[in-house]
């Protein structure tokens, strides 16, 4: 993918859900790390690029997109080939709902701009933060099996045959919430459609443990 660069950092859920993507479509966008822990995404460059300071962003020569779900439509627009918002339009409101439930719901009461706030300057200690990690990740994950079972299973992806956002934005979460050791027992079939997933090279691949910049 010529004169296109994608920044991110291996841990980003948010980042994690765009290489899965970038995959799925067969594209290699050029790789900028942004190293969150060290504070990369303050610096004057980052933020010209996204005044949020946030990760992921994509330069794709003319313009600047962030948000990944953003970015991810972006890519199925221009790439459409697999659709990753297959169907109907109520079909695709449901699958963005699923992905928002993720993205919009779970995933910004555990960023790590949050948990540090938490200990800094709110003076929480690990074992409250880890805790305050666990309980909106386990709330949020029991709605989403209850999402894709509701109306029976549908296939070994969250709401099919193929892979699509639901997927891109599960995967993630779960891989996240294994590393705090949140209770996942309310949850029997994402832990399957995430065992079925990991069987796909688009999302071995994009594994954080597997990119450039990992620790």
């Amino acid at each position: 993918m010529s004169g296109m660069r994608f920044y991110g950092y291996f841990r980003s859920s948010a980042a994690y859900r765009c290489r899965i993507a970038f995959n799925l479509k067969g594209l290699s966008p050029e790789f900028a790390p942004i190293h969150l822990r060290r504070g990369d995404q303050r610096g004057e460059e980052f933020l010209r690029l996204n005044p949020q300071g946030l990760v992921p962003a994509l330069d794709i020569g003319w313009r600047v997109l962030t948000q990944s779900l953003a970015i991810i439509e972006w890519l199925d627009e221009m790439h459409p080939d697999p659709a990753l918002l297959p169907g109907d339009a109520a079909d695709r409101a449901e699958l963005r709902a699923f992905a928002l439930a993720i993205a919009a719901d779970i995933h910004p009461l555990n960023n790590l701009r949050v948990l540090k706030y938490l200990k800094d300057p709110l003076g929480h200690d690990q074992a409250t933060i880890d805790g305050w990690y666990r309980h909106w990740v386990e709330e949020g994950l029991n709605a989403c099996e209850r999402l894709v079972t509701r109306g029976g299973r549908r296939g070994p992806y969250c709401f099919g045959a193929s892979a699509t956002l639901a997927d891109i934005c599960l995967v993630p979460q779960i891989a996240n919430a294994r590393r705090f050791n949140a209770d996942l027992s309310a949850c029997p079939t994402l832990i399957e459609i995430d065992a079925h997933c990991a069987k796909h090279a688009a999302f071995a691949d994009a594994a954080p443990e597997k990119q450039p910049d990992a620790e």
